[in-house]
């Protein structure tokens, strides 16, 4: 006599039971994420709607005072990122090829930064950089003024902002194939020549990735600018801090406007790189 368990009944009994449950957990699961992507997104169409439907995203692109603090921003991000590369790349192949005593420690302290609070990297400039800190009385010699100037924004936002390159780079340029480098040497390939078209080409999206989070995160910097460089009008004003002044000043519309004017720049870019893909953004297989 056949088990009333193994009946056909009982068979498409467990697997319409099993069903439900899998569409239940689909649909908790498809609930749990739109309310977490409403949470992350929501704020952030309010505030861009907010400043376009009252207009003030119109009058605050007229603005002499978010006009220069836009172009300070957009100025010093790019400084700060040409920076970032040109230190940050060979640091990142020095981290990510070779071994050495301390390397976990010089990575923690080169991560330290992300995780500092703003204000905390601020006063850390201030004191190796500040008229009284530990580079003080070279710079006094050589004449050479930081602090509270647009040398300071530079180096805030370099500061905050290269570790994200760092790493990217690092996790990009381990990742290459070590075969298809050997494979380049024996063609006669020069170290150069293996650099340029094969491990930057390999690692061009992890490159690309880091360099969008770096300019991301120079141009949301707020803390340690204001804490180095101080919040001068066409100096070392940036927009966040006219977003933080105007707030300050009690101009709500004014802050809204420029905060606006910040989201969708920085939503431009990364747009931008999805559009035309990672791996392009950084293809420099056409370099000589």
């Amino acid at each position: 006599m056949e088990d009333a368990a193994g009946t056909p009944a009982a068979v498409a009994g467990a697997w319409a039971s099993n069903r439900r449950a899998s569409g239940w957990g689909e649909r908790s699961l498809a609930a749990l994420a739109a309310l977490f992507a409403l949470f992350l997104g929501l704020p952030i169409v309010v505030l861009v709607a907010r400043a376009v439907l009252d207009g003030s995203l119109i009058t605050a692109i007229a603005s002499p005072v978010v006009l220069g603090a836009l172009s300070l921003s957009l100025v010093t991000t790019a400084i700060s990122l040409a920076i970032t590369v040109v230190f940050g790349l060979p640091l990142a192949f020095v981290m990510a090829r070779r071994q050495f005593r301390g390397k976990g420690w010089l990575e923690a302290i080169i991560d330290l930064p992300i995780v500092l609070p703003p204000s905390v990297a601020g006063l850390a400039l201030l004191l190796v950089f500040g008229r009284r800190g530990l580079l003080a009385e070279p710079f006094e010699i050589l004449g050479i003024a930081v602090p509270f100037t647009t040398v300071a924004v530079i180096l805030a936002q370099t500061f905050v902002s290269a570790p994200f390159f760092i790493r990217s780079a690092r996790t990009g340029i381990a990742a290459v194939d070590r075969d298809l480098e050997d494979a380049a040497r024996v063609d006669g390939a020069s170290e150069r020549q293996l650099f340029r078209s094969v491990t930057v080409p390999l690692a061009s999206a992890a490159l690309a990735a880091g360099l969008v989070m770096t300019w991301a995160r120079s141009l949301g910097e707020f803390g340690a600018t204001i804490m180095f460089a101080g919040n001068i009008e066409g100096r070392t004003q940036t927009l966040p801090l006219v977003v933080y002044g105007e707030f300050q000043g009690g101009d709500l519309n004014a802050s809204i406007a420029a905060a606006a004017i910040l989201v969708i720049a920085a939503f431009g870019v990364l747009v931008a790189v999805r559009v035309f893909h990672w791996g392009r953004v950084l293809d420099a297989r056409g370099l000589a």
